[in-house]
């Protein structure tokens, strides 16, 4: 925990920024019914029923201190796919970075392996060489200084 409370309280540095990284699955749903139409002092109204059209995964990039975020959608969340996201980090939206430090929680496809899954192992070093993995630990315990 205390890594992270370090890192957080770390200074903007452009060729140094700290990305936070995750994912999660999102629900497509369609309106079965159109809206009723407001009336005088009566907003529109919805009816709550709604036909599902499958799943997305929503992968989320976070950079804090910059003021940015990106959200990249895909159709799942697999080893392969988080490669795919951290080599866009490194040559494209960090390209300037000297390294990039990544804030990953503890899932099993949040490690340097996937990228050996998705490239030759030159490609993979390369990527990996730009990223400073900070994992969130599963559970954490704050203390107030001076508490008991």
């Amino acid at each position: 925990m205390e890594d992270l409370l370090d890192l957080y309280n770390e200074p903007y540095d452009p060729k140094r920024p700290v990305v936070c990284f995750d994912e999660t699955p999102y629900q497509l749903v369609e309106e079965v019914r159109q809206p009723l139409p407001p009336e005088p002092d009566q907003p529109e109204r919805y009816d709550y029923e709604y036909k599902r059209n499958g799943t997305v995964n929503l992968f989320a990039y976070f950079q804090p201190l910059a003021g940015w975020r990106h959200i990249e959608v895909t159709q799942q969340r697999t080893k392969i796919d988080f490669a795919k996201q951290m080599k866009d980090l490194v040559d494209i939206y960090c390209q300037e970075a000297e390294v990039i430090r990544l804030v990953v929680d503890n899932l099993n496809i949040h490690n340097p392996a996937a990228l050996y899954e998705a490239f030759n192992p030159q490609e993979a070093r390369r990527i990996i060489q730009k990223l400073e993995f900070h994992y969130t630990p599963k559970h954490a315990l704050l203390v107030k200084p001076g508490g008991d």
